[in-house]
Order: structure tokens, then sequence, then C-alpha cells
């Protein structure tokens, strides 16, 4: 049975891809040695920022493969396996666990909206049982899913299974949080996949989460990882700086803007788009000089004003507090004032 602790920052890998839409499997290792280097306590491969629904299960698998060929013993290893079919979420975890993973990611069931009692029984459980030697972490994200595995059945499942040890909560509910660390007590790590909630998610007693699964780590990994340490330590005053520090970048992991459409009659009317993640970790990263590429259909571009929110983020970033962003341009060898101040750059990354 693992031995580590899930207390710390992990980051939800990026998928870098290239100009004609394949992995960037160069840019891939680049990233993870990045993380690595700065002292990530763990690490998610295909999870969502991963782009998980449109790679196909080679890529999916030789993605997960090369997470673990480069960070196992370094961090923890999290492989995102999950589906809205159990043989396939099933099929996925046997190769993760397979080639080293310590922990499978199993997203609730989207789209065929399974019951709670469904998704204990039919597939976390399913999936739990099959594979005794790695942890299965649920990720709880109604938001993306539309349905969600309730506090009650989480601890049912962690009672019945010692590999189920920890759960992603994505669903924004504090009071949903506190019910599960009631009914847990401590037996169940609660890491936050939000990362605008990560301070209040564990420096809330009623909580006490162990840290967080990020976004914005792919970037920013070392301040991160510090945030999460200080409030570990019961250090709020640190932890407190550096979300403030990090605040213009837990802000931009949605990006929603409101711009006209020109209809066939001539007349204009305003539509309100909501660009989801990783739509903008993986602009920011192309404007940094990361590797990172374009999405894959159908997520694309931003347009030209959420593009400048992005950007907005970063410069703030830079003014106030240019030694989160820094550590950059040594492992990347780029200029992030020449990057940032480069509208030829940012022009490029719009729709």
């Amino acid at each position: 049975m693992a031995s580590f602790s899930y207390h710390g920052a992990h980051t939800a890998l990026v998928t870098p891809l290239r100009p004609d839409g394949h992995v960037d499997w160069a840019g891939l290792e680049q990233n993870i040695t990045f993380q690595v280097e700065q002292g990530i306590s763990g690490i998610l491969a295909v999870g969502t920022t991963g782009e998980s629904p449109t790679l196909d299960w080679r890529e999916h698998n030789g993605i997960i493969d090369k997470a673990i060929e480069i960070g196992r013993g370094k961090c923890i290893v999290i492989a995102g396996t999950g589906s809205n079919s159990t043989d396939e979420a099933l099929m996925a975890t046997r190769h993760a666990a397979d080639s080293g993973t310590d922990a499978v990611l199993l997203v609730d069931c989207y789209y065929n909206g399974p019951s709670s009692l469904e998704l204990r029984r039919e597939y976390h459980g399913l999936i739990a049982g099959a594979v005794p030697g790695i942890d299965v972490i649920p990720y709880i994200i109604p938001g993306r899913t539309g349905c969600a595995l309730s506090p009650e059945d989480l601890v049912i499942l962690a009672a019945e299974y010692p590999n189920l040890r920890a759960v992603k909560e994505a669903t924004g509910d504090l009071d949903r949080m506190r019910l599960t660390r009631r009914l847990a007590a401590e037996s169940l790590a609660i890491l936050s996949g939000d990362d605008d909630l990560t301070y209040t998610m564990m420096t809330d007693p009623a909580i006490a989460a162990a840290g967080v699964i990020s976004v914005v780590s792919n970037v920013v990994p070392a301040a991160l990882t510090q945030m999460v340490q200080a409030c570990l330590d019961g250090d709020s005053r640190r932890a407190g700086q550096l979300r403030d520090a990090l605040a213009p970048l837990f802000g931009i992991v949605t990006v929603i803007v409101e711009q006209e459409r020109r209809m066939p009659d001539g007349t204009r009317r305003k539509v309100r788009d909501k660009f989801r993640n990783p739509a903008a970790i993986k602009t920011l990263m192309n404007g940094l000089g990361m590797p990172a590429g374009p999405m894959r259909p159908p997520m694309g571009a931003m347009t030209g004003p959420g593009v400048d929110i992005v950007r907005d983020a970063a410069r703030q970033v830079w003014q106030k507090n240019p030694e989160v962003l820094a550590p950059i341009q040594q492992s990347y060898a780029v200029d992030i004032e020449a990057r940032l101040a480069d509208d030829s750059i940012w022009k490029a990354l719009a729709y």
C-alpha cells in the first residue's frame, strides 16, 4: 500500500502540442523536468488540463508513461484514467498501474450522468477493487460532468477500499467539503481542484485540505508549492502573501468575455464567451515562451480580448512579484520582460 502523503502542490500538466496538432513529446519532457526541478510535490498527467477528452488512448498512455519515466521517485505521479465508460477507465488504470504510477485520478462519469450510488458501485468501487496496489482518487467536478459522487458514498468507498485515500474537490461548495471532513474525520485527504479556493480550503479547520491539484503551477510551481507549504506550516501570513502574489493568475483559469457577433442581416448581437481551462493557461505558457502549442478542437484559440486578460494578469505578477515568474527565464531561456512587451507575440495567439 502507498506510503506517501498527499500534502503539497500537484500540477495538472498541460499537454503541449505541435503546430500540426500532434503531441510535442520534447516539450512535455521539458515541462515535466521544470516541475520536478522546482520542487513540485506531484504531477498529474492527462487530466482535464491535459486535454484528456481529445487524446486517443495511445497518446493518453504514452503521456502517462513519460510522466512516470521522468517523475518517478522525485514526486508523486498521478495518472488521469477516468472515463464515462467503466471498462475504458479500468483499461487505462491497469495500464497506468503496470507502468508504475502512484495513483490514478477518476473523474466522475460525464454525459451519461450516473447517480452517486452508481458511481460508487459501478465505477469508483469496481476500479479501486481491481487495482489494490495503487491509490484511486475520485475527482468531483459536477460543472463539467453533470453528476457527483456524494460525500456519503465517498466515505463509504474510503472505508471499504484502503487505496482510496484522497479526493479532488472541484465543486466550489465549501459546505460539501466540510461535510466530507466531518464524515471522514482524518482518514481522507481533500485536494483542492480550484486554485483560487486552495488557501481557504487549507486554512479552514473544518476542511483542512492537504493541498491542491493546480492549473497555474504549470507556470509557477515553486511559488505555488511555497504557498501550500506555508498553509501546512500554519504560517498564514506568508501563505496570504503568496496567495495575493498569485491572485492574478488564479483569476484566469477560466476567462469570460462578451463580444459582438455580426448576424447575416447585418445586425450585431453580444455573446458571452467562456474560455475554459486549459485555454488560458496554454495561452499564458505560449506567451511566456513555454511549450504548450494549440488546443485540440473543439477547443480553440481565445479571442483578442481574452488574450489581453491573460497578458494583463501576467504583467501584474511580473510588475509586483517578478520572483514568481523568474524561474521560467532560466529553465526556458526566455526574457519575460521582452515577451510581455511584444505585442506581436500575443496578437498571434488570438483567434
